[in-house]
């Protein structure tokens, strides 16, 4: 019986949980969202909002707390730089589990795991990726474009 034992064990050991954790931790840092499954989502959620309260405390002794747990010194640099100040005049409740459906291999409840005010940011993002697909699409329809009438006007290709 598992009376009165809290947290999550995942089906890990304590090393691969804990090694699980901190990516997901630097991951939405990095981010601001991931897509998971909804038990990881709740276990990751309370340590992503103690990285934030380090950041908004923003001591010398609070970065080498992020720096020990996360997994890029990347990562920290954003999260006391950007993400942090973010929240400075909220106490708390920095993230959000969006639960999108279920996996289709084995029917695993999945969710996004975000941190709030990033809506910005993340549509940003999504905006570049577009105009990146769209100045690809171009790119690849001109060079076919190109081949067709090079095709057409070369007669020994033909034959």
């Amino acid at each position: 019986m598992r009376h009165r034992n809290g947290g999550f064990k995942l089906g890990r050991n304590t090393s691969h949980r804990r090694a699980l954790l901190r990516n997901l931790v630097t991951s939405i840092i990095i981010n601001d969202r991931v897509h998971t499954t909804v038990t990881k989502a709740k276990a990751t959620k309370p340590i992503v909002e103690k990285m934030i309260t380090l950041g908004k405390n923003g001591s010398v002794h609070a970065r080498r707390q992020a720096l020990a747990y996360m997994m890029t010194p990347e990562s920290v640099d954003r999260l006391f730089k950007t993400v942090a100040p973010r929240y400075a005049t909220r106490n708390g409740g920095y993230s959000r589990i969006i639960r999108t459906g279920v996996r289709k291999g084995d029917a695993s409840e999945m969710a996004y795991i975000e941190l709030l005010g990033a809506e910005q940011e993340l549509s940003e993002k999504a905006a570049k990726r577009e105009a990146n697909r769209t100045k690809k699409r171009e790119e690849l329809q001109k060079q076919l474009e190109e081949r067709s009438t090079a095709d057409d006007s070369d007669p020994s290709a033909t034959a």
